[in-house]
């Protein structure tokens, strides 16, 4: 099958973005997931500092090089506990979407995160009340995404509010807009719960909202000790047979971003996936 194979930028480290397109482009990777506060080196990107002239130089920077900008990462909590703290996430995430379009990029993606300011998970996260909260962020952004015409992918994770297939198709239907999107990383919806049913988490995903997802990521773990681990992309537990044949059938052509990464495991995580999609 025919992907756009690519990673999140800050895995090559922070740099000054010509350097960073440069490394990203040598290893014959065409897309990014890009967090400005964790991969440009040399730019303020703090709120209130976003403009579109500053979106334009990132973005040519890149496409000098062959390289887009798929995704905006902006991952704030969406359900943060000081609400104070909360309105200002959002509005950090508001500036991205207003500015994604000057990014070279309609995407601008995050998790919901936690009940618990450091994300860890919460016994509540699973609760009614966490996720009414956020459905109020969730739709907040996504009304401010309609006015730009751009697209908010909310990635699930197990431990957070949005934790399950069905979670996030309640999302879906809740907030009831085309500008929500899915970023999709099978392994975050995994736990040492249902691991062992793995293929049906990934199939219910495809089901529920395959017409959703916008945007891939692909890394891959193993079960040590009760905890998912980190594994280097071919040697880990994830079925990307199955991934592959989802995708296949519904997402040609789809960004597939590679995360988890470092210097030393990138080349053969580019082998392993290019082999499991056939690219």
């Amino acid at each position: 099958m025919s992907i756009t194979l690519g990673a999140r930028a800050h895995d090559f480290g922070k740099l000054p973005a010509e350097i960073l397109a440069e490394k990203i482009a040598a290893k014959g990777l065409t897309c990014v997931q890009l967090a400005l506060a964790k991969a440009l080196d040399g730019i303020n990107s703090e709120t209130g500092s976003l403009s579109p002239g500053l979106a334009a130089h990132v973005r040519e920077a890149f496409a000098r090089r062959g390289v887009r900008i798929a995704v905006l990462g902006c991952y704030v909590n969406l359900v943060h506990p000081d609400l104070a703290e909360r309105r200002s996430l959002l509005a950090r995430f508001k500036e991205h979407l207003r500015f994604a379009r000057d990014f070279g990029c309609s995407v601008v993606a995050t998790e919901t995160a936690s009940l618990n300011a450091d994300w860890s998970a919460h016994p509540d996260n699973g609760g009614e009340a966490a996720f009414r909260t956020a459905c109020e962020s969730v739709g907040e952004l996504v009304a401010e995404a309609e006015k730009f015409g751009v697209f908010v992918a909310i990635e699930g994770v197990a431990h957070h509010v949005v934790s399950t297939p069905q979670r996030m198709r309640r999302l879906l239907d809740e907030i009831a807009s085309p500008n929500l999107q899915v970023l999709f990383d099978p392994v975050n919806l995994l736990s040492p719960e249902n691991l062992g049913v793995q293929d049906r988490v990934m199939q219910e995903s495809f089901d529920l909202f395959g017409d959703r997802i916008v945007v891939t990521h692909v890394k891959d773990f193993r079960c040590e000790g009760g905890k998912l681990r980190p594994e280097i992309i071919g040697r880990g537990q994830l079925n990307y047979e199955l991934l592959a044949r989802l995708l296949r059938a519904r997402k040609s052509y789809i960004d597939v971003l590679i995360e988890d990464t470092t210097a030393a495991t990138i080349d053969e995580s580019i082998v392993a996936v290019r082999r499991a999609f056939a690219c």
